[in-house]
């Protein structure tokens, strides 16, 4: 894994204007940024990324059974309890999943870590799927890279091949994100676009035009049903919002399904340690409630997981991380070292929610930058990656996207 700098594409920026891919600066800072490159070779995304991430999905699915089946981690994970059999029942019914993204740390080197799962609304789906592919074309025709370089990108045909597989040719399907919002628009105008080439009718609807007929039905804008809904709209959300009591009797088919509410959740990263303690590919992980006062020094952690506590109290004390069970764009996440807050998200939302306590990964540092790897679930399957950068230690909101490549 290198970080290779590279001559910029003359005409990126006009070509992102005429895609669409407005949002290409963001908040007066570069997003997309093409100055440098990370390179992979063949072996270390085969092996390290897209093997393990694909595993890691089967075993998220096998928690999903384990905690639909537990009221006491229905509850850890802040699931309404006038909810939790729409979540249990979209599970068991096997309502289908579209995608979603891991967050993974990763040095070329060490095993690939499991930072967290975004698995409901992940965005950056258009930069990693369309835009960094035509990189790779404009680059290759220019000669500045190698004849025979590849990149690890089958995202965007998973998807429409994902598409095909679950819905029947011409079933018409609905789209929905904040308004004026450009970056979820990406979004989903990307997962659009995939169900277009599937065979499949899209339409989009901004979410606050989307209205309930007498009979309880979903509309859009233009008074047509609603079937089948991929809503770029987190389920912690939905499910606290006034349209959540109407969604039962809808008849609606939502994408992503209920039970990715599950999965998206931090609370996720303690059970799956608790399943799998000592995978290599996971962070030891903790309910903060059950270890507060264990690293503390104030006493034992909770009965029910002091021995993995205890096998994991040397790796926490040297350095661990705190994150709200719901959050984004690492708001409330805080960094203890020894005791001390090595950094912390000046972004405090989410700061109401239970925390976790996970061991601390440190991602790889390249010219002052620390590259997270998003790795694209498409199905049951990876796909391919996009990478996103930050100067902090913390993922953030002004992280830059990176293209990435495979050595030739």
């Amino acid at each position: 894994m290198q970080k290779i700098t590279l001559p910029e594409r003359p005409d990126w920026r006009a070509h992102a204007q005429e895609v669409g891919f407005t949002f290409a600066d963001m908040h007066g800072e570069p997003y997309w940024d093409e100055t440098s490159a990370y390179a992979f070779s063949l072996t270390q995304i085969e092996n390290d990324i897209e093997d393990p991430s694909t595993e890691l999905h089967a075993m998220c699915r096998e928690a999903v059974a384990e905690i639909i089946a537990s009221e006491e981690l229905m509850t850890r994970l802040a699931i309404p309890d006038a909810y939790r059999d729409l979540v249990a029942e979209s599970w068991r019914r096997g309502d289908p999943e579209i995608y979603g993204r891991f967050d993974l740390a990763y040095d070329g080197t060490n095993p690939a870590k499991l930072l967290e799962y975004n698995a409901d609304t992940p965005t950056s789906l258009y930069e990693s799927a369309a835009f960094q592919w035509q990189w790779l074309e404009d680059q290759l025709k220019a000669g500045a890279l190698p004849e025979g370089t590849d990149q690890f990108n089958g995202i965007h045909e998973a998807l429409v091949a994902r598409f095909g597989d679950v819905f029947e040719q011409d079933s018409d399907l609905h789209f929905t994100a904040v308004a004026d919002n450009p970056e979820d628009y990406g979004t989903v105008e990307a997962m659009g676009w995939a169900a277009r080439e599937a065979g499949l009718g899209a339409h989009y609807c901004d979410l606050d035009k989307i209205g309930l007929s007498d009979d309880g039905h979903f509309l859009d804008d233009q008074d047509r049903r609603i079937a089948v809904l991929f809503k770029l709209y987190p389920w912690e959300d939905l499910l606290r919002d006034d349209y959540a009591a109407h969604i039962q009797g809808s008849g609606c088919l939502f994408l992503e399904p209920a039970w990715k509410a599950l999965l998206s959740n931090k609370g996720l990263l303690p059970v799956l340690w608790q399943m799998f303690e000592g995978h290599p590919n996971l962070l030891p992980a903790f309910f903060e409630a059950d270890v507060a006062d264990a690293l503390a020094g104030r006493g034992p952690a909770a009965p029910a997981c002091a021995d993995a506590f205890d096998r994991a109290a040397a790796e926490l004390a040297e350095a661990h991380v705190r994150k709200p069970i719901l959050s984004r764009e690492g708001a409330s996440v805080t960094i203890h070292q020894s005791g001390k807050v090595i950094e912390q998200s000046q972004n405090s939302d989410y700061a109401e929610h239970p925390r976790i306590v996970q061991a601390y990964a440190p991602l790889p540092t390249f010219d002052g930058f620390r590259p997270v790897i998003g790795s694209w679930i498409v199905g049951e399957t990876c796909a391919g990656i996009g990478i996103r950068e930050d100067r902090s230690r913390i993922t953030q909101d002004l992280s830059r996207f990176k293209p990435h490549y495979i050595l030739a």
